[in-house]
Order: C-alpha cells, then structure tokens, then sequence
C-alpha cells in the first residue's frame, strides 16, 4: 500500500483509507470489527468518521461509528493510525444533522464541544485530520478557521480540511488564512467517480495551484459503479434498495444515482473493466487514484468480503488505453448524477 501527503501536513496515508459511515446501521460491531482488521492488514492506515455516522442519519445512533472505531483504536497502537473525523456544519437544508439539536454551527463553541464529543467517542487524546462536514455559508470564515486553529493549538486536532465544499469556499478560505496567517485547509473530501466528474470542473485546479489533497468518497458511487444494480435489479440489503423505501431524501438520492444514464454509464465502464481484466470495483477505484490532486480515496464497505477488489485498486495502475476510455464515455455520457 503505498502512501501520500496530505496537503502540505505532515500526515501521511495510505492512498486508500477506510470510510466508516456504515458502522452501527448496516454493518454491526463485529462486522465492522472484521471490516477493521481485514483494511488494516492490508496496509489501510488511514480512517474516516463523522460525529453524525452512521447513514442515514438517525438521532438513534448518531455517533455510533466513531465508539466502535474508538473501541477498536483502543485495541491497536494509536500511532499507527491516522484518523479523520468531522464535525457538523449546516447541511443546507437537504436534512437536519441528529447532533447538537440540529444546530450545527462551525463557530469556535460548536467546533470545541464537538472535538471534546469526538475525542470521547473515539477514545483517544488527539485527531489527525478535523473537517468541516458542511459548510457555514452565513458565517464569516475567520471564525471557524479560528475555532479550528484553537484546537490544533490545544494539542487536540494535528490537521483540518473541509467537505462538501464548493471552489469558491476552498479559494476563499485559503485566501483568509494566508491573508491573515491562519490555519489553512489541508484537504478537501467531496463526492468524485467515474459517474461524478463535476470536481475536474474548477475544484482541482484550485488543489493543484494551492497543494490542497482531495480525499474522494463514493468513489463507487454508492455502489453503482459495482454493476449490482445493472439490469433494473436492486439486491436485498443494498444501500439503495433500503434508500429507495426511506423518506424524501432517500428516494431522491436513489433517483439520482440509480437511473438510466447512470446505468448506461456503468454498462459502459464494466466493459473496459473487462478489456483491462480487472473487476469494475477495481477499474473506478483505480480511476480515482489517477488523480493527481488525490490523498487517499476513500472506501466503505458492509461486508468484509467486498474489501478484495476495492482494495486491489492499491496494485493496479491504469493503461493510457483505459484511462482514455474513460474520457470518452465522461464526455459522451457527461454528469450522470445531475
């Protein structure tokens, strides 16, 4: 498993980290144990939690992710780890974060009680990598990079990066901290896949003019990009067979990623994954790890047994041939997501 930079932090990861937000919902503690273990002896070092996994967010378990990481951070030498975890900002109305009452500001207060929460959850007296889950457009962004850079000097956070975050927040934000000798973000996690190229658009110049590393998630597509739902077929315990019977958001989510373009897209795909020899797992995992701006792509899982071909994408370096053929379907088929 080779390693990377985040930014320009002194964090360095495994270019393929363990995204947890299944952990608690659908994937018990000994699931997740395994899920754990198998990543971790196959060169995973680095985790990704938030204070509101796992999904989709439910006052019931909110935080549920982080205590079992913590139970079995506990189990294994701190340093060997790097852990990332997040904080709740406004969601932006798309649905209210269970923590804090659902209010989820990125000002200095929120951001202490949230790091002191985490910290708890996690078992352990230090994070590596601290993120805003959302932005907080409403709020000047002087007060959370301040808020942010009291808990690195507290000795609490080592790092912090943002999500979900537009170009014009990351340029503005940078342009803050280096305006006023603060903190900066070192990494930015947002959607990117094959079926979700919209950060080629502007995101990752900014990431490769100000050494910013993304960290991708969904790299698969919440599993589209698996070819399980190819053909119409939603399989007992995927994720978007049970999103598709949940509430407004759920099914909306469904609908974005399961539809017709998203289908012929991953039809496609499948195709040069066979030409290359490789699982389509693999292929879009692979893909991801083309970037240049990339830190570590991160994976989820439900079930150990799906880590073998996610995490062969670590010995796998994509052909010109393929890579181009990739291209060719992104701008035949463009933003399949919307």
């Amino acid at each position: 498993m080779k390693r990377r930079r985040l930014g320009r932090s002194g964090l360095l990861v495994s270019e393929i980290g363990l995204g947890t937000m299944t952990f608690g919902s659908m994937a018990d503690e000994a699931t997740s144990f395994d899920i754990l273990d198998r990543a971790f002896e196959a060169g995973v070092d680095f985790l990704d939690v938030a204070e509101v996994y796992p999904v989709p967010p439910d006052p019931k378990w909110a935080g549920v992710s982080e205590q079992i990481v913590g139970k079995w951070l506990s189990r294994k030498r701190r340093e060997a780890l790097v852990v990332a975890t997040k904080i709740a900002g406004p969601s932006g109305g798309w649905f209210r974060a269970p923590v804090r009452a659902g209010r989820t500001g990125l000002d200095r207060f929120s951001i202490q009680r949230a790091v002191d929460g985490s910290l708890s959850r996690l078992r352990t007296d230090y994070i590596d990598l601290y993120q805003t889950h959302w932005p907080d457009p409403e709020l000047p962004i002087e007060e959370t990079l301040a808020g942010l850079e009291a808990v690195v000097r507290a000795g609490k956070v080592r790092a912090v990066g943002c999500s979900n975050e537009s170009a014009y927040g990351l340029t503005k934000s940078l342009w803050k901290a280096e305006l006023q000798g603060r903190l900066r973000y070192e990494t930015i996690q947002n959607n990117f896949s094959l079926l979700n190229r919209r950060f080629d658009d502007e995101l990752a110049t900014v990431c490769r003019r100000e050494g910013v590393s993304l960290l991708p998630y969904s790299p698969i597509a919440g599993g589209v990009l698996s070819g399980k739902y190819l053909g119409g077929a939603f399989p007992p315990g995927a994720r978007f067979s049970h999103y598709r019977e949940g509430d407004a958001r759920t099914r909306a989510m469904t609908e974005r990623f399961v539809n017709a373009r998203t289908l012929e897209a991953t039809t496609r795909f499948s195709e040069i994954a066979q030409q290359a020899g490789l699982p389509l797992t693999t292929l879009a995992i692979s893909f991801t790890l083309s970037r240049d701006y990339v830190g570590s792509t991160l994976i989820g899982a439900t079930h150990p047994d799906q880590l073998k071909e996610t995490l062969g994408a670590a010995e796998v370096k994509l052909s010109p041939e393929a890579l181009a053929a990739c291209e060719r379907i992104a701008r035949e088929i463009p933003y399949p997501l919307g």
